[in-house]
């Protein structure tokens, strides 16, 4: 496998396993889904919110999209879980076309990233997607554990479309087109 291959697979596996924490985001009782728990961020709100945000932050930088860091600065936070759900699924279909638009040697081409007072920063694309998808993991896993002390039992979020997991999940990767 070429690592142009491993990000499009990653780029999938963000899409699956959004999609599996959100099914139980989604069957959160009411005032679970904002309710202050013990995280690097307060709430599972908040941690979702944080993980969309960053995420059109690098998307805007991956795309030259000229936003800078007013990407995230601009970034309204949903209020609800189903808003954030579909907003999610948007971004990670945008970023699997991303992924799936690069060659192997757009991996080592640099694209600038704005670091505010630090400023203006070049940054490879293979670097940055691997950023993206090493955060979106880490605050997946805080999710996760904030599931634990909710009325929703956390989701399987460790399999990686390996043969036996599509064949396990076979639903979920048809509905997901995968």
């Amino acid at each position: 496998m070429t690592l142009i291959e491993h990000m499009r697979r990653m780029a999938r596996n963000n899409l699956w396993s959004n999609d599996r924490l959100y099914r139980a985001v989604l069957a959160l009782q009411p005032g679970e889904f904002e309710a202050k728990r013990t995280s690097f961020f307060p709430s599972i709100r908040e941690t979702l919110n944080h993980i969309i945000a960053v995420d059109r932050l690098y998307l805007d930088f991956l795309t030259d999209g000229g936003l800078g860091a007013a990407a995230y600065d601009t970034f309204v936070p949903f209020d609800d879980a189903a808003s954030l759900a579909a907003a999610q699924a948007d971004f990670d279909r945008k970023l699997i076309a991303f992924c799936d638009r690069l060659s192997e040697a757009d991996l080592d081409r640099r694209v600038i990233t704005d670091r505010r007072e630090d400023g203006m920063i070049p940054e490879r694309i293979g670097d940055i997607l691997s950023h993206v998808f090493l955060h979106d993991i880490h605050h997946r896993g805080q999710v996760h554990a904030m599931l634990a002390g909710t009325s929703v039992a956390p989701p399987q979020l460790d399999e990686f479309l390996l043969d036996y997991d599509v064949k396990l999940r076979k639903d979920e990767v048809e509905r997901l087109g995968l």
